[in-house]
């Protein structure tokens, strides 16, 4: 297949395994590509079977979801710690 085949066949992919809008896969695709991906797959037309498409599409949809969960964690505030009372000065003063 084409490298265009197969880039539209791993965005099928993703729309169909994961429920994936077809909007939110092309970008995921269109990630992928610009982070060089999909490099080789340009390069060696072999890997661009029907099994390998599946393979890039797991491992597409994992990267997004870790990293999706990484942004979550990151975004959360870290619990603060309650304020100890001040000590009133009355508590303070020498005797």
């Amino acid at each position: 297949m084409t490298y265009e085949a197969y880039l539209d066949e791993v965005t099928t992919l993703i729309t169909e395994m994961y429920d994936v809008s077809e909007e939110a896969a092309i970008k995921q695709v269109m990630r992928a590509q610009a982070a060089d991906f999909f490099t080789l797959h340009d390069d060696i037309p072999a890997m661009r079977t029907q099994e390998r498409a599946v393979q890039d599409a797991k491992t597409m949809y994992q990267q997004i979801q870790q990293a999706r969960t990484a942004a979550a964690l990151k975004q959360k505030k870290p619990s603060q710690q309650p304020r100890q009372p001040k000590q009133s000065r009355a508590n303070t003063r020498k005797k």
